[in-house]
Parts: structure tokens; sequence; C-alpha cells
């Protein structure tokens, strides 16, 4: 009796569903957005790393002045109080285990909800080549896409920001933004309506233009 029950719990995944009635890929690792405790996302970080599960803590780093002086550089978390982490839905409960971890980040019906991991490795070979920064989520405005060099592909909107152009890209998952810096040669404006407070493209001259103005509401997974 003992060991038919102990054969049963091996085919149950850590949220009770069996194994079998689960497709093979809902069970490949994915991407998911870890919320943590404030303040907290190096120590899940090194937690993570002890018990080897795949994650990423994007950082940023802010020179900071002291009142006697003297300079430092820091090393803050680009988006604060969260971490991705690439698991399989059985070790969603290991990860909630870590201490400073509060949730897995889900979508509709409170179920966690993947990122797409395409999105995810494009950061992670490209974010360290970059000046980026958080940044005030946005939802609409100049939209363009980074043609050339790092994060090649990725989309957001353009902004000025102390006689340079940025663009703000958004995880609307965890509502959360950063701005990274770019070159005018390196964009393409998207095809789309521009608002009415926004911007001519002929107002960036150096943007090579894709079929016309642009500007939208942002979109799943990055705007």
């Amino acid at each position: 009796m003992l060991s038919e029950i102990a054969d049963r719990s091996t085919l149950l995944l850590a949220d009770g569903t069996p194994v079998g009635c689960v497709p093979e890929r809902q069970l490949a690792p994915k991407w998911f957005a870890v919320y943590t405790s404030p303040r907290h996302e190096k120590r899940v970080d090194r937690y993570l790393t002890t018990r080897q599960i795949e994650h990423y803590l994007p950082l940023y780093h802010p020179r900071h002045r002291w009142a006697d002086g003297s300079t430092v550089t820091l090393d803050l978390p680009l988006f604060p109080g969260y971490i991705f982490v690439r698991i399989d839905r059985s070790e969603r409960v290991r990860v909630l285990e870590v201490p400073g971890v509060l949730t897995v980040v889900g979508g509709p019906g409170r179920q966690p909800a993947s990122l797409p991991e395409s999105e995810i490795e494009a950061l992670r070979a490209g974010l360290h080549l970059r000046r980026a920064a958080p940044h005030p989520l946005l939802r609409a405005g100049q939209r363009a896409r980074i043609r050339s060099g790092a994060l090649a592909g990725m989309e957001g909107v353009v902004v000025r920001q102390k006689g340079s152009l940025r663009v703000v890209l958004t995880v609307n998952l965890i509502l959360q933004s950063v701005a990274v810096e770019v070159d005018g040669s390196e964009l393409e404006l998207m095809d789309s309506s521009v608002p009415s407070t926004a911007k001519s493209c002929a107002a960036w001259p150096s943007l090579r233009t894709s079929g016309g103005p642009c500007g939208s509401s942002g979109r799943l997974a990055w705007s």
C-alpha cells in the first residue's frame, strides 16, 4: 500500500497535476517573473544560485556621490522588486520556498504567466553592452525598432533625455520600463499612428522610416 502511494506521488507535479495530463511543451522550462520583497533582489539571486535554479537579475550601474564628495559605482536592480527565473512547472514550489520570494507573477486566472524566451535572451546577451536605467512606465509615443547593435530587433518608445536618444522597453507583465541609450542611426520608426501630443517623425532626421510615423499603446511582453 505504501509503495503504491509513493508510486502515485511521483506521477504528480508540485501543483498536484498528473504528469500524464500535461502536454510535453508545458513541461519545458520557461522564463517567469518573480516578485520579491523590497530590496531583496540580490539576496534572492544568491539563494537561486545556491539552489542551482537558472535565473537572471538585470542590473544597472549608476554613479553616486556621497556627502563627503567621494563617488562610487553602484550595482542596482534594473527592475526593482523583480527577478526572472527559467523553470518548468515542477520547480515552482522550489522557487516559492526561497527566502525573499513573494510570488511568481501570473496572468489571467492568476496562473503563472511565462515571458517570451527570445526577449529575455536578447536582454541577457545585449543589455550589458548599452547604458540602461529604470524609466517611468510609458504606454504611447513614437515607436521604433532597434535594427542594429546590441538588443537588435527589440521595440519600444523613443524619448529624448539630456540631448541623447533612448528607447523605453516595457515588460507589461510586471508594468516595469527601462530606458536604453541608442544612436539614431540604429533605429527605424514603425508603421503606426501618432498621438496628437507626440512629435512628428521629422523631429528625428537620423531615423529611417519604416512605412510612416509611429506611436501606439503597449503590447504584450515588450512595448
